[in-house]
Formats: structure tokens, sequence, C-alpha cells
């Protein structure tokens, strides 16, 4: 088969490529060539822009028909209708990786089936915009442009990148932890949360290639195991061989005001228990968590200190100001 993937430098594309490879599939990947491979063998690579919509549906009607079409990095409209106009009737399948943030919050329902109301306001940006991307790709499908699939990882982590933390980014929230110091935890920390290692999703991502029972559907591929944030925290300490985490608790909404830019996340996703049905992917896509976050955590761990990439270089100057000033409320109040 010839496997498109627009993107395939990233973490759950790497992981994708590599099942598609060892199955035999013929991968060309589309990017701009910004970012190194961790793959053993390269696949060819096209190398262009994808938000440079004239060249980039000029790049496509050249390469010719591709038996199935992943996109991992269409994030706005303007983007779906540029892959709806490069692959009209150029592709037998078209699969879009979404994300379980397109539904509404906090959900009118646990566990979160694929059928819930998706994001209707554009108060989160990117979770507005790709809902808004299903949409054009779901119209694509009806009208018979190409068949569609739509997956929807959650928070998907794995050797490449550190981990997840309330301001999102940076290797300092794991140094810190690695040291002992206390690290912001955004409200009480007992939303729930759950996180997938890209080998696991990639493999879901794989199984729909050529499957022609999820044409015209859309999956989950979230992890099973719910874990509040405050025991995210912990076990990523025990993974680290670190000692038991100081967790200082600050609202959400507090964070927010203080630093929208950082905490659009917290107030948008975090705050809320993220807690997704997984059962359609599994029936269809074979779908598996196989890898138990403890475990997780000590793969990307190991792979950071092999590169010495954990450190503090990177903490924001507001977080041990924020910690400073939050600690010393209690002093300030007199009842």
């Amino acid at each position: 088969m010839k496997i498109l993937i627009i993107g395939g430098t990233g973490l759950i594309s790497t992981a994708i490529t590599r099942v598609l490879q060892q199955r035999g599939a013929d991968v060309i990947h589309y990017n701009r060539g910004a970012a190194d491979s961790q793959l053993a063998v390269a696949p060819p690579t096209i190398h262009g822009d994808r938000k440079e919509f004239a060249a980039f549906e000029g790049q496509m009607a050249e390469a010719g028909r591709f038996d199935c079409v992943i996109d991992m990095i269409c994030f706005r409209p303007e983007e779906a209708e540029s892959a709806v106009r490069a692959f009209r009737g150029r592709t037998d399948h078209f699969i879009f990786c979404s994300t379980v943030d397109v539904y509404t919050k906090p959900s009118p329902r646990y566990p979160i089936t694929e059928d819930v109301e998706r994001q209707p306001r554009p108060s989160f940006p990117y979770a507005y915009a790709k809902s808004q991307c299903e949409r054009i790709f779901e119209e694509a499908h009806s009208r018979g442009d190409f068949p569609v699939t739509i997956i929807r990882p959650a928070y998907t982590y794995g050797e490449g990148r550190g981990l997840l933390h309330t301001f999102r980014g940076g290797m300092y929230n794991l140094q810190r932890i690695r040291e002992g110091r206390p690290i912001i935890v955004h409200g009480d920390g007992t939303s729930l949360w759950a996180s997938c290692h890209r080998d696991d999703v990639g493999v879901a991502f794989a199984n729909a290639v050529g499957n022609s029972r999820v044409l015209g559907k859309a999956y989950h591929t979230a992890s099973p195991e719910w874990l509040s944030w405050n025991q995210y925290h912990q076990q990523i300490a025990q993974a680290m061989d670190a000692p038991e985490p100081t967790l200082v608790h600050i609202p959400t909404d507090l964070l927010f005001a203080i630093l929208p830019a950082e905490a659009e996340w917290c107030r948008e996703n975090f705050q809320y228990n993220n807690i997704f049905d997984n059962r359609a992917a599994a029936e269809d896509l074979d779908f598996r968590y196989t890898i138990p976050w403890m475990e997780g955590v000590r793969r990307i761990v190991a792979w950071l200190d092999e590169r010495g990439r954990i450190t503090d270089v990177d903490e924001p100057p507001f977080y041990q100001m924020l910690l400073d000033r939050w600690q010393q409320i209690p002093a300030q109040i007199d009842l």
C-alpha cells in the first residue's frame, strides 16, 4: 500500500510509521524537513509547508494517488479545506488525527463516548478549530470526496519530549520532582487525567489503514488508566526514584487570572475529568493499552537522561515567584 503521512516526525507519526514499515507498506512523509526523524530508516519525504495551500495542493497533485492519507498536522479549518481540495478523488481512505479535546467540557456524562456534543464555542481555540476540521472532513465523506476516519487521541506521550504538567511544557517540572522541590498543581489535584504512550496509539492508527469497518466513524485512543493530577505527579516521582513530591495546590481560576496564556489549558481542559470510552477502538482498531503509566515514565526519563535533557534552565521566572507568594498568604490572613 502507498501511504502518505502528513507530518511524520512527531510522536504519534513516528510510532505509526514504524508499524507500517514493519508491515511492508510504502510510507511517504510530507513535512518541512525542520525536525529530525527518530526512525532507524526514514521514509522518502516530500518537503513543503502544508500552510502554503496552493503549493501544497500542487505537490499532492504531482505525487499522484495514495491508498491512504494520514493527516497528523491539520489544526485549522483552512488546512482541512485545503486537504479536501488536495485529495478529492485521489485517495481511498483519509485518516484525520483529531483530539478528545473537541468535546464540550464539563462532559454531560462519563465515560465520554464518541457521540458526545463537540465544542460549540471558540473559548478554547485549539479544541474549537479541531472540531471545525472534523466537520469539514465529515462533509467531504458525505459528498463522496473520499472515505474518512477520525481518530481522537487523548494526551499522548513518548520518547522525544518531556511530560505534561500544569503549565504544559518544559523540563523544569521533572527537575523539580527529581530534586524534591515543590511543584504547582492546578486546583486541588483531584480531577482525572488519562495518558497513553504513543506506541499504543500508533498501532491503532496503523490498524485503521485499509480497514473497511472504520470508514465514516470516529474513535478514541485514550488511556483507561485514570489518575488524578496528584497521583499523576506522585507516580512520576516514584518512576524517577525521587522523593514524595510536595504538591502546591493553587485554584485554577486564580492561575488563569494571573497567567491567562500559561493557564489556558488548565481552565479549559485540565480542571475537568478526562475519562473516555475506548470500546469502539478496541473492537474495530484492536486498540490495546499495553504500556502502563509508570513504565512509560521510566522509558521517557531514561531517554531524556541519555541526552542530558532533564534540567531547569527552561523554568519561567514566574514559577518560583508564584510559589513564594502563594505560600505567604496564610501568614497574611489575620482572623
